[in-house]
């Protein structure tokens, strides 16, 4: 899934932001494609309905406090490839534990690194 490269980017490159908090990488993903499979379900894929799914998906990730840049990428790549609810277990879920257990393991390698700042 696309959205994860910029997750990578955020959770090896500058680990100590809230944005690449796990808290954030998981639940901002998983909200953002719930969201936008609701709306898929519901409208279509629009340009109208792709709209509503990222601006829902960034105002329910602000309001719950998992803001992840990424995860509005999430919404555009739901209402592009329109898939099944299985994209809420694979790639969203599963993708984003993998990431996340990658970058714990990665970035605590070395001395003077840590991740995560927090879990929840």
């Amino acid at each position: 899934m696309a959205p994860f490269g910029a997750t990578s980017v955020l959770i090896f490159g500058v680990h100590e932001s809230p944005l690449a908090q796990p808290r954030n990488v998981i639940g901002s993903n998983i909200l953002a494609a719930i969201v936008s499979l609701i709306i898929l379900h519901f409208l279509g894929s629009s340009p109208l309905a792709m709209g509503m799914a990222v601006s829902s998906a960034i105002a329910i990730i602000q309001f719950t406090g998992t803001l992840h840049p990424p995860s509005g990428a999430v919404a555009l790549v739901v209402m592009m490839t329109k898939p099944d609810w299985q994209f809420l277990l694979t790639p969203a879920f599963e993708g984003s534990i993998i990431l996340v257990l990658c970058a714990v393991i990665f970035n605590n390698l070395a001395e003077e690194r840590t991740y995560p700042k927090h879990w929840l």
